[in-house]
C-alpha cells in the first residue's frame, strides 16, 4: 500500500480523542497537538494488542465512532446526494461508512509499527487548527501530513487531513460518489454495497 493511502487510512479510521470534552475553555494549540499525540498512541495500542484482524477491525470501528466527527465526515462523504437522503438513510450510511473505513484500512495498520508522527507546527485557521507533522515510517523517507482539528461539535475532534496536498475528505467523497453511480443513484443500494465494500 502506498504511503499516502496508509496514512490517510490511519487518520480516517481513528479520528482523535476528545480532550477535555465539556471544558469551558476553547480549543488551543496545546490541545490540538495533544490530540495528534493521542491519536498515534491509540493506533499503536491496537496494533500491539495481538488481537486477530477481525477483532482489530471492531476496535477501529469503535474508535472511529467514538473519537471522530462522524456526522461531518459522513455528510461530506455523501456529498450532494445527502440532500435527498432521508434521516434513516443518513443514519444507516454513517454506520455503514464506519465499518467500510475499518475494513478498508484496518489490515494495513501493521505498517505503522515503529512509525512516528512528529508535530512541526500548530496554527489557528478561522475556527479550527492546522497541525503540520512529519511522518516517519520504517524503510521510507519522511513526508508531510497536515491535520485539521475542531471543537465545533462540542468536543475536540479531527475532521480532515492532507497528505502531501491530497485531501482525504475529497478522496472519500469521490469513492462514495462512484459507488452511488454504480448503483444507479439508488442510495439504499449504495448503502447495502458499502456494507460489504473494502
Amino acid at each position: 500500500m502506498k504511503r499516502r493511502s496508509f496514512i490517510s487510512a490511519a487518520i480516517a479510521s481513528f479520528g482523535v480523542l476528545p480532550f477535555m470534552s465539556g471544558a469551558a475553555s476553547a480549543l488551543n494549540e496545546g490541545r490540538a497537538k495533544t490530540l495528534i499525540d493521542t491519536l498515534v498512541a491509540d493506533i499503536n495500542k491496537v496494533i500491539a494488542s495481538g488481537k486477530s484482524e477481525p477483532s482489530m477491525y471492531r476496535e477501529f470501528e469503535r474508535i472511529f465512532a467514538r473519537y471522530s466527527d462522524t456526522s461531518y465526515i459522513s455528510a461530506y462523504a455523501m456529498g450532494n446526494d445527502g440532500r435527498r437522503a432521508s434521516s434513516k438513510q443518513k443514519s444507516s450510511f454513517s454506520k455503514a461508512f464506519q465499518g467500510y473505513i475499518a475494513r478498508k484500512y484496518g489490515s494495513r495498520f501493521r505498517e505503522f509499527i515503529g512509525g512516528q508522527l512528529e508535530v512541526k507546527s500548530v496554527k489557528k485557521v478561522k475556527q479550527w487548527y492546522e497541525v503540520k507533522t512529519l511522518a516517519r515510517l520504517q524503510g521510507q523517507s519522511p513526508f508531510d501530513v497536515t491535520f485539521h482539528v475542531s471543537d465545533r461539535s462540542g468536543k475536540d475532534l479531527f475532521f480532515n487531513m492532507y497528505i502531501e496536498g491530497i485531501n482525504l475528505l475529497l478522496t472519500e467523497r469521490t469513492e462514495v460518489g462512484a459507488l452511488i453511480d454504480r448503483n444507479g443513484g439508488d442510495i439504499d443500494k449504495m448503502i447495502k454495497a458499502l456494507k460489504s465494500a473494502s
